[in-house]
């Protein structure tokens, strides 16, 4: 009998690729985009969702063509926050574009922007963007922006899609980013060496950002630069 269970478990494993482990893995991820609408998501210190994000064929697309006039909010979070995680979302940026991903963001009165709080995942075209051409490259796709530079460049042009793995630990005090399948940068979330990479970036005014990286739960958030970018395959599961 155990011959027979074992058999059928290993023919299992053949025809869908994949062990039940990995499909018990699966099951923990919870999708932050359904593809089709934006429930879940809402305007930073706003109700509702700014007309000039749309969803198209699984896509989610910010295109500043659209914007309604003498409107220039339009950053948005997630409705509910997160503390230990990994962050899975592939980004499409247009040529010379810009746009970031932030995590642990904070709303209220004392908050203007996502940034005065959330950290920053750099989205960038790295081939025309002059902020990919400075060096250190903190700037760069994939970097924390302004505080920890990628290792590598393995962004794909723009236009193509981009893959980032976004993993925070405050337990074992580590995040790290994984760009289209290549860790290209760790960094600690608090303590000494947390707050001397606060220091030396432009976050280090204690007027505008004294809120910024203090927080370990918070919304997850998608940027408005201006320029256009899209987003599909949204989805987070806890640590």
């Amino acid at each position: 009998m155990k011959k027979i269970i074992l058999l059928l478990l290993g023919l299992v494993f053949i025809s869908n690729g994949t062990s039940p482990i990995e499909n018990k893995k699966d099951e923990d991820w919870e999708s932050l985009f359904d593809g089709k609408t934006l429930d879940g998501w809402h305007r930073f210190n706003r109700k509702g969702v700014p007309s000039i994000w749309k969803v198209n064929d699984g896509r989610l697309t910010f295109d500043p063509a659209d914007s309604p006039k003498g409107d220039y909010i339009h950053d948005i979070v997630t409705d509910k926050s997160y503390e230990n995680f990994e962050l899975s979302i592939e980004w499409n940026i247009s040529e010379g574009g810009n746009s970031g991903i932030f995590w642990a963001v904070q709303e209220g009165e004392s908050y203007n922007k996502p940034y005065s709080t959330g950290p920053e995942i750099q989205v960038l075209d790295n081939e025309r963007h002059p902020d990919a051409m400075a060096n250190p490259k903190f700037h760069q796709a994939g970097a924390l922006y302004d505080l920890v530079q990628p290792t590598k460049d393995v962004c794909k042009p723009a236009g193509e899609w981009n893959h980032v793995l976004l993993n925070i630990d405050h337990n074992k005090n580590q995040g790290s980013v994984r760009l289209n399948g290549v860790k290209i940068i760790e960094f600690p979330l608090s303590g000494p060496k947390w707050n001397n990479l606060v220091s030396n970036s432009k976050f280090n005014d204690d007027c505008d950002f004294k809120y910024f990286g203090k927080f370990t739960s918070g919304k997850i958030g998608l940027q408005d630069h201006g320029d256009k970018v899209s987003f599909r395959d949204i989805k987070i599961r806890k640590l």
